[in-house]
């Protein structure tokens, strides 16, 4: 290798068994409004190679690392009131989150940085802006880009009010699978020993991924959601052991996201899956001692009753709107087979408890 050429990074392409966490690093940057990834696992997983070998994908869009010391005028950026006596105006002095517009921030052991930065990162990833006030004046910049949060569980858990507010969750774990593990040192090996050839052989496949995320991006206003879908998506996370109504926005994102990736104008139901197991896991009320195979089951269990509730409900589906006489509120019930006391007994219960079973989302759909 020449002197001052740059090292390659690895192929984002050529990564081994972590297609949810490829697949989740894609939608958020398809639809960055979904609100950043949170990527849970033990170390040596991938999970910094993988991120750092997105980015790569995304052409010159900057890589922001956040560190955890950072302080508050370092992420959001400050304005010099200094210079308000001099030219009439506060000076604004970028942060890490305006520097990472239209990239990529990266937070490795989100888990540990203080919560009231968490805030302002994911109010960001959110909104796409970040504001910075001091003494009665504000400054707004742009500020869209895809959030990472990576973290090790062993080293602490963010506070579930923050988890919430991530809009998908990844958790990684080693492959049992020798096979796997194999070809993960094999392609790690032969990085080491070229890594420009290594690059080499991957670009087609690199170049094909960005430029099947740009075409997205340009036509995910075009894609269609029908009506069944969303109705689907509101089922779903009204039987599902969740807070508010987060999820079912990250859901619908996320499966409008998927549709343009697979190259689709109308979501489907297969989206919904794949949003539902990525938007699903990190918001649910896990029980104690409950095995992470267990959430998965019950995850599939309602999908697949969701999907049978709709099959069987041609005319108005499970979703179908009713006023609900005592309280003058619109609720959904089963449009097809609920006599009036049967409808009346479902919209006390639904007062009563909105949730119920639940699962979450294991490895993800096939990349």
């Amino acid at each position: 290798m020449t002197a001052g050429a740059q090292q390659p990074l690895f192929p984002f392409s050529a990564v081994v068994g972590q297609d949810a966490l490829r697949l989740s690093l894609v939608l958020t940057a398809i639809s960055p409004r979904i609100g950043g990834v949170v990527v849970r696992g033990e170390k040596g997983t991938a999970k910094t190679t993988t991120v750092r070998a997105f980015a790569s994908l995304l052409g010159d869009a900057p890589l922001v690392n956040l560190p955890v010391g950072a302080t508050e005028d370092r992420v959001v950026g400050s304005l010099d009131m200094e210079t308000v006596l001099t030219t009439g105006r506060a000076e604004y002095r970028p942060g890490l989150l305006s520097q990472a517009d239209g990239g990529v921030l990266y937070v490795d052991e989100v888990n540990l940085l203080a919560d009231h930065l968490v805030d302002a990162l994911l109010d960001a990833a959110a909104s796409g802006r970040v504001t910075v006030e001091r003494d009665g004046i504000s400054h707004s910049s742009s500020a869209s880009f895809v959030l990472v949060g990576t973290m090790n569980p062993e080293e602490g858990e963010l506070r579930p009010q923050l988890l919430d507010r991530f809009g998908l969750a990844v958790d990684v774990a080693a492959s049992t699978r020798p096979e796997t593990r194999v070809e993960i040192i094999r392609r790690r090996l032969a990085f080491e020993d070229d890594p420009h050839a290594m690059a080499a052989q991957w670009q087609v496949e690199d170049r094909r991924i960005a430029e099947r995320i740009d075409r997205a991006r340009h036509v995910i206003g075009q894609v269609e959601l029908p009506e069944a879908v969303l109705k689907t998506i509101a089922w779903l996370c009204s039987q599902v052991d969740v807070d508010g109504m987060r999820a079912d926005l990250v859901i619908t994102r996320a499966a409008i996201a998927h549709a343009a990736w697979e190259g689709r104008q109308r979501v489907t139901g297969g989206d919904v899956d794949v949003a539902a197991r990525l938007a699903l896991p990190h918001r649910r009320r896990r029980q104690p001692f409950e095995a992470p195979e267990m959430e998965e089951r019950e995850i599939r269990e309602t999908l697949e009753e969701a999907r049978r509730f709709f099959e069987d409900n041609d005319d108005g589906g499970p979703a179908s709107e009713a006023t609900d006489e005592e309280t003058g509120a619109e609720v959904l019930v089963d449009s097809e087979t609920a006599s009036d006391e049967q409808a009346m007994q479902g919209h006390s219960q639904a007062r009563a408890d909105s949730t119920g079973k639940v699962g979450t989302a294991g490895s993800g759909e096939p990349f």
